[in-house]
């Protein structure tokens, strides 16, 4: 089971997705990244090195900078890094969209049942991968299963912990 995901090619953090002991050594890509302090779940870990001033980049945009030197395998977090949002309202959410080709689909994510049919999970799941959307995302949840109803069996929030 991976210890990290990287969210965005362009990404210079990855989340961890269990906590994580100082020493400890991952493959992220093609890179290989020791740990150089403990990571709670959830927590971001530096991929390089980031230079003090520098962008803390996940979901492949800007979401702070480095306040001081981040070796590669440190924690990323309050201590060392200082959002870039501090006194604005509104953030420009703008990816590059690059169209995919068309896939003829052959298979499907399902599961035989003990009759031999074939069914498939028919729920909608909203996981937060950072700590501070988890309130949006419960209301989005809540707000939006009245929406779905008859056309889904179920949308849900599993919140970041």
């Amino acid at each position: 089971m991976p210890f990290f995901i990287q969210i965005h090619p362009e990404d210079n953090v990855t989340v961890a997705l269990h906590p994580v002991v100082k020493g400890t050594s991952f493959e992220i890509g093609e890179k290989a990244v020791t740990a150089r302090e403990d990571i709670p779940q959830g927590h971001k870990m530096a991929i390089d090195a980031i230079s003090k001033g520098e962008n803390i980049v996940k979901y492949g945009f800007p979401i702070g900078h480095a306040l001081n030197e981040i070796p590669a395998g440190s924690w990323v977090h309050i201590h060392n890094m200082q959002t870039n949002l501090s006194g604005q309202t509104s953030f420009p959410y703008q990816p590059a969209v690059h169209p995919l080709p068309p896939v003829k689909p052959e298979l499907f994510q399902g599961y035989r049942r003990e009759d031999g049919r074939a069914a498939i999970r028919n729920e909608l799941w909203i996981i937060p991968t950072v700590g501070c959307v988890n309130d949006c995302a419960r209301l989005l949840a809540e707000h939006n299963r009245s929406l779905v109803a008859g056309t889904v069996d179920g949308l849900y929030c599993f919140p970041h912990p």
